[in-house]
Protein backbone atom coordinates (compact mmCIF):
# COMPACT_ATOMS: atom_id res chain seq x y z
CA UNK A 1 0.00 0.00 0.00
CA UNK A 2 1.46 3.32 -1.10
CA UNK A 3 0.53 6.41 0.86
CA UNK A 4 1.60 9.99 0.23
CA UNK A 5 1.36 12.69 2.87
CA UNK A 6 2.01 16.32 1.96
CA UNK A 7 2.97 19.04 4.39
CA UNK A 8 4.37 22.55 4.37
CA UNK A 9 1.52 24.55 2.92
CA UNK A 10 0.30 27.79 4.42
CA UNK A 11 -0.52 31.45 3.99
CA UNK A 12 2.30 33.68 2.77
CA UNK A 13 2.74 37.03 1.09
CA UNK A 14 3.76 37.58 -2.51
CA UNK A 15 7.50 37.20 -2.88
CA UNK A 16 7.85 34.78 0.02
CA UNK A 17 9.02 31.17 -0.14
CA UNK A 18 7.60 27.85 0.99
CA UNK A 19 8.85 24.30 0.88
CA UNK A 20 6.37 21.51 0.45
CA UNK A 21 7.24 17.97 1.50
CA UNK A 22 5.68 14.68 0.48
CA UNK A 23 6.48 11.60 2.51
CA UNK A 24 5.85 8.33 0.73
CA UNK A 25 5.34 4.88 2.16
CA UNK A 26 5.98 1.67 0.27
CA UNK A 27 8.97 0.11 -1.34
CA UNK A 28 10.84 1.02 -4.52
CA UNK A 29 10.36 4.75 -3.97
CA UNK A 30 13.60 5.57 -5.75
CA UNK A 31 12.61 3.62 -8.87
CA UNK A 32 9.57 5.67 -9.87
CA UNK A 33 8.87 9.22 -10.99
CA UNK A 34 7.21 11.72 -8.67
CA UNK A 35 5.21 14.79 -9.49
CA UNK A 36 3.56 17.85 -8.02
CA UNK A 37 0.24 19.13 -9.34
CA UNK A 38 -2.02 21.93 -8.18
CA UNK A 39 -5.65 22.89 -8.44
CA UNK A 40 -6.97 26.38 -7.96
CA UNK A 41 -10.66 27.08 -7.22
CA UNK A 42 -12.75 26.73 -10.34
CA UNK A 43 -9.83 25.45 -12.40
CA UNK A 44 -8.63 22.06 -13.54
CA UNK A 45 -5.72 20.32 -11.88
CA UNK A 46 -2.46 21.23 -13.57
CA UNK A 47 1.08 19.91 -13.67
CA UNK A 48 3.64 21.87 -11.67
CA UNK A 49 6.84 19.81 -11.58
CA UNK A 50 8.08 16.25 -11.97
CA UNK A 51 11.24 14.37 -11.17
CA UNK A 52 12.50 11.11 -12.57
CA UNK A 53 13.74 8.12 -10.66
CA UNK A 54 17.19 8.58 -9.22
CA UNK A 55 18.94 6.78 -12.07
CA UNK A 56 17.60 9.14 -14.73
CA UNK A 57 18.18 12.42 -12.89
CA UNK A 58 15.66 14.47 -14.87
CA UNK A 59 13.24 17.15 -13.72
CA UNK A 60 10.53 19.03 -15.59
CA UNK A 61 8.58 22.18 -14.80
CA UNK A 62 5.53 23.99 -15.99
CA UNK A 63 6.41 27.23 -17.75
CA UNK A 64 4.57 29.22 -15.10
CA UNK A 65 6.90 28.04 -12.31
CA UNK A 66 10.18 27.41 -14.10
CA UNK A 67 12.97 29.37 -12.49
CA UNK A 68 11.00 29.87 -9.27
CA UNK A 69 10.21 26.30 -8.13
CA UNK A 70 12.61 23.41 -7.61
CA UNK A 71 11.65 19.78 -7.20
CA UNK A 72 14.00 17.38 -5.43
CA UNK A 73 13.92 14.00 -3.76
CA UNK A 74 15.64 12.32 -0.83
CA UNK A 75 15.38 8.59 -1.37
CA UNK A 76 16.82 7.81 2.05
CA UNK A 77 13.80 9.56 3.55
CA UNK A 78 11.29 8.49 0.87
CA UNK A 79 10.44 12.16 0.49
CA UNK A 80 10.03 14.55 -2.42
CA UNK A 81 10.17 18.31 -1.99
CA UNK A 82 8.93 21.35 -3.84
CA UNK A 83 10.84 24.51 -3.03
CA UNK A 84 8.74 27.49 -4.07
CA UNK A 85 10.38 30.89 -4.27
CA UNK A 86 9.08 34.28 -5.39
CA UNK A 87 5.52 33.17 -4.83
CA UNK A 88 2.73 34.98 -6.63
CA UNK A 89 -0.99 35.24 -5.86
CA UNK A 90 -1.65 33.09 -8.93
CA UNK A 91 0.25 30.25 -7.25
CA UNK A 92 -2.63 29.96 -4.77
CA UNK A 93 -3.99 26.41 -5.00
CA UNK A 94 -4.18 23.05 -3.34
CA UNK A 95 -0.93 21.25 -4.13
CA UNK A 96 -0.90 17.50 -4.62
CA UNK A 97 1.98 15.06 -4.60
CA UNK A 98 1.77 12.11 -6.96
CA UNK A 99 3.74 8.92 -7.57
CA UNK A 100 3.94 6.85 -10.70
CA UNK A 101 3.31 3.12 -10.52
CA UNK A 102 6.17 2.01 -12.73
CA UNK A 103 7.30 4.96 -14.85
CA UNK A 104 10.75 6.26 -14.12
CA UNK A 105 10.34 9.35 -16.35
CA UNK A 106 8.26 12.32 -15.15
CA UNK A 107 5.07 13.02 -17.06
CA UNK A 108 2.94 16.16 -17.28
CA UNK A 109 -0.21 14.02 -17.48
CA UNK A 110 -1.99 13.26 -14.24
CA UNK A 111 -3.07 9.92 -15.69
CA UNK A 112 0.56 8.80 -15.56
CA UNK A 113 0.47 8.82 -11.76
CA UNK A 114 -1.18 6.06 -9.77
CA UNK A 115 -0.99 7.39 -6.23
CA UNK A 116 -1.98 10.79 -4.85
CA UNK A 117 -1.73 12.61 -1.57
CA UNK A 118 -4.56 14.44 0.12
CA UNK A 119 -3.26 17.86 -0.85
CA UNK A 120 -1.94 20.87 1.04
CA UNK A 121 -3.27 24.41 0.69
CA UNK A 122 -0.96 27.20 -0.44
CA UNK A 123 -2.36 30.71 -0.28
CA UNK A 124 -0.37 33.69 -1.51
CA UNK A 125 -1.68 37.14 -0.62
CA UNK A 126 -0.84 40.24 -2.64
Amino acid sequence: QVQLVESGGGLVQAGDSLRLSCAASGRTFSATAMGWFRQAPGKEREFVAGISSTSAGVSDYAASVKGRFTISRDNAKNTVYLQMNSLKPEDTAVYYCARAEFNSWPSRLDTAYAYWGQGTQVTVSS
